[in-house]
């Protein structure tokens, strides 16, 4: 079992995640940014990875039925942001893979929001920055190890990732 510690924390996070989510996607609907905030999500994840996934996986993946995920991915076509495909060796799995057009999406989208965390967290003191960016830190580390293989957990941000890898 658990120690007290990490059931308070995991409470914390569980805490913290919705009102961060709220408070993004309250800012994408006013800047008009996405219809529907959870598309930024689906559209970040297929941004990250390297090959096309199916409608079940992504529907496995993102914890929604197989119909939910049918009626998002046509939504998200009829945008532009991604494409369904049928390999040539077997037409009954369709394919789903982002466009150049929903890669430019997220990553406006995701610069957009990384804007205005960025400014709710200026007032922060260098002391309480470093906290948090630890604590960040720490959390990725936690949750990327179960990302499937081949997603970028970070990859609407090229530029932070390009600054990491030279430093």
């Amino acid at each position: 079992m658990a120690s007290v510690h990490a059931r308070t924390s995991a409470r914390d996070i569980l805490a913290v995640v919705p009102l961060v989510m709220r408070t993004v996607a309250a800012e994408l609907r006013a800047a008009g940014e996405l219809p529907a905030p959870a598309h930024f999500g689906l559209l970040s994840m297929l941004a990250a990875q390297s090959t096309a996934l199916s409608l079940t996986e992504l529907a496995g993946r993102q914890g929604v039925s197989l119909p939910t995920m049918s009626n998002t991915v046509s939504a998200m076509v009829g945008r532009g942001w991604v494409r369904r495909s049928a390999p040539a060796t077997n037409r009954r799995v369709v394919r789903i893979q982002v466009t150049a057009k929903g890669r430019a999406t997220v990553r406006r989208v995701g610069r957009s929001a990384e804007a205005h965390l960025a400014e709710l967290l200026d007032p922060l003191d260098d002391a309480a920055r470093a906290r948090l960016q630890a604590g960040l830190e720490v959390l990725l580390r936690v949750f990327a190890k179960d990302a499937p293989a081949g997603e970028d957990v970070r990859s609407w941000q090229p530029d932070v990732r390009r600054a990491r890898r030279r430093s």
